[in-house]
């Protein structure tokens, strides 16, 4: 398993291809739809000036994102003495985040995106202009998952979003993944694709 340290290099992010197992170590944040239509709607194309509120996250997430890494996952928490933990935490489907990935790439330096069911052309294009990889997630391991998410750091936007769609900033500590889209052009959610809709016509045919 080949390990990942937060902030990760373009030379590291080039380094993969499709196939490659991964743990990734260092802070990063969950982000599903909401958390996505915010950072493109309001952070990256909104107008300007930004609110004070929105440019402080603004900052706060350049810092995270540059190099990092963000998780499609609305995580099941727990509050005991003020602090938050996460319980549970399984890959979401990436795809409803298609329209907005390629935007998030390209304005904040993410290096990988981790969630389930791979992305559209959009992203890969993305991966591949701007170094980055997209690490599909152990679906169906929540409570695996979550014991490598060690620490939760901070949350935004909770009460705007709701729990699992807010922006959880947490410590990934040999977080596991599969590289399936490469910087490369690569995807395998692609060739999978294609391998079954030829087997498919194959059996067609000869039925």
């Amino acid at each position: 398993m080949i390990e990942l340290n937060i902030p990760i290099a373009e030379e590291r992010i080039l380094s993969l291809h499709a196939g490659d197992a991964v743990a990734i170590s260092g802070i990063a944040t969950t982000g599903r739809d909401e958390a996505h239509k915010y950072l493109v709607e309001r952070l990256i194309e909104g107008p300007r000036p930004l609110p004070p509120e929105d440019q402080r996250l603004f900052e706060e997430l350049k810092t995270i994102y540059r190099g990092g890494a963000i998780y499609h996952s609305g995580p099941i928490v727990r509050n005991v003495d003020g602090r938050w933990s996460i319980v549970s935490s399984g890959p979401t489907t990436s795809i409803r985040d298609e329209i907005y990935e390629d935007k998030v790439i390209a304005a904040f330096g993410l290096k990988v995106v981790i969630g389930k069911g791979g992305m559209g052309p959009r992203t890969l294009a993305a991966c591949k202009t701007h170094k980055a990889v997209y690490v599909h997630g152990m679906g169906g391991a929540g409570v695996t998952n979550a014991q490598a998410m060690v620490e939760v750091l901070d949350v935004f936007k909770k009460e705007e979003f709701g729990l699992p769609e807010a922006f959880w900033k947490i410590r990934f500590d040999h977080f596991p993944g599969i590289v399936t889209m490469d910087a490369h052009g690569r995807s395998l959610h692609e060739e999978l694709g294609k391998t079954f809709d030829d087997r498919l016509a194959a059996l067609l045919r000869s039925g």
